[in-house]
């Protein structure tokens, strides 16, 4: 056999292998048409009528009118008819290792003391289905409420298609002080756990962030303020924790990392020191002076004000607690729309997991467009600014060439009604249909 002949031969296996990748690499390829009535690409100030959003390899290559004669013919094809189209949902504040603080149930304290880590993942997991099926297709996760590190194994099933659920980013154990976090009133000499690491100095406060940055948390959380109850006059007064030089090493070292900093305060000496100390954002921020919000606005501080969850579970009138919840509303009201009217950035957030995840995430579309957001406002705290608080703007929150394929569908139109929001009918994730009640694809 002549050394021609061979290489001939060998010529022609590699052109043969090379056809069928390319076979097999167009059939994976297969490109998928979604159409709808409408849609809301999650930047843009108006809805978009008769869209077409082609999808390949789990990103949006085209947004096209429905009737474009360039859509490719070969696409697997999923028309939605009058539904409005969305990007992902996301939610920036959630607790996948809460399940709702039933005092029923134990409270907050049982599932500490008496639920083993397995159960809680177990159940974690459910949650991160059901956020999924809600139409949430990321999340930022903040904290396992003494759950350890097992966000970063929920993280890493999700990514790795063992288990349905959002795209996470999450913060591991949380950061707060002694004194400063529960739990608490047990008999001084037994060890109990607490929900988050406790730190006491900047040397402390510094290593707890290297060592969760290091076991994989992509944010950082602080506990700025903890109890919270009325004075004489009635106004909400909250208890200080990490002081400000406690709060810049950790900041430090998370913006060396290039990760941000999210921190707990509902207001007053706490919440002036979060931002004194450079936080990225302030959680819930129930009592926001003027002075406060003029220095978010200089600062660029981001706002995630969970509205929804302080409305449940209220002590009777009478008592300090039910004092204590009244107030902390009135005056949550009143800062979210100073924040709102002043221009301050705003992100969707819910405190989910402080309520049972059995409930409506999207609940708080309606809060937020009670205190002042307009519909659109809404949707977009939970699509294209919330992407840009997690510094994925143009990757996620948004209907556009380039950006993964996250897509939510609902009847109707939630700009005449928000709450059509918490009956989500069709997902898709990076390019995967997770559900769709909306009729078979072609």
């Amino acid at each position: 056999m002549s050394g021609a002949f061979v290489r001939a031969v060998a010529r022609a296996g590699v052109l043969a292998a090379a056809l069928l990748a390319g076979t097999a690499a167009g059939a994976a390829e297969r490109p998928i048409v979604v159409t709808a009535a409408a849609l809301i690409d999650g930047t843009s100030p108006r809805p978009r009528a008769n869209v077409a959003v082609v999808v390949r390899d789990g990103r949006i290559v085209a947004v096209r009118d429905r009737g474009a004669p360039d859509l490719p013919g070969d696409a697997q094809r999923i028309d939605l008819g009058d539904a409005t189209l969305l990007p992902g949902l996301i939610d920036t504040h959630t607790h996948l290792f809460l399940q709702g603080e039933v005092p029923a149930e134990g409270g907050y304290d049982v599932q500490l003391l008496k639920h083993p880590l397995s159960l809680r993942t177990a159940r974690a997991v459910v949650s991160a289905r059901r956020a999924l099926d809600q139409g949430f297709t990321t999340l930022r996760d903040v904290e396992t409420e003494g759950a350890g590190y097992a966000d970063v194994g929920i993280k890493q099933a999700i990514e790795a298609g063992y288990i349905p659920g959002p795209r996470l980013l999450i913060v591991t154990r949380a950061i707060s002080t002694t004194g400063g976090y529960g739990l608490e009133d047990y008999a001084p000499e037994i060890q109990v756990p607490k929900g988050v690491q406790i730190v006491d100095g900047p040397v402390e406060a510094r290593k707890a962030a290297r060592e969760q940055l290091d076991h994989g948390a992509d944010w950082i959380k602080v506990y700025m303020t903890h109890r919270s109850w009325t004075d004489e006059a009635g106004h909400l007064v909250s208890q200080p924790t990490l002081t400000v030089e406690e709060l810049h090493a950790i900041v430090d070292e998370a913006h060396g990392w290039g990760r941000k900093v999210a921190c707990h305060a509902y207001g007053g000496i706490g919440l002036q020191r979060a931002l004194d100390g450079g936080c990225d954002s302030i959680e819930h921020g129930l009592d926001l002076s003027d002075a406060q919000v003029a220095q978010m606005l200089r600062q660029g501080t981001w706002y995630v004000p969970t509205l929804a969850v302080y409305y449940k579970d209220w002590d009777p009138a009478d008592t300090p607690g039910g004092r204590r919840d009244r107030a902390r509303v009135a005056a949550h009201a009143e800062s979210f729309r100073k924040a709102l009217r002043a221009g301050v950035k705003i992100a969707f957030g819910t405190d989910v997991g402080g309520f049972p995840w059995s409930e409506s995430i999207a609940q708080e579309f309606s809060r937020e467009v009670e205190l002042g957001m307009t519909p659109m406002q809404a949707i977009q705290s939970a699509t294209g600014r919330a992407a840009e608080l997690l510094g994925m703007q143009g990757r996620i929150g948004v209907v556009r060439e380039g950006a993964e394929a996250d897509l939510v569908a609902v009847r109707g139109d939630p700009l005449a009604d928000v709450r059509r929001l918490e009956d989500v009918g069709f997902v898709m994730k990076g390019g995967s249909v997770h559900r769709n009640s909306f009729g078979s694809p072609k």
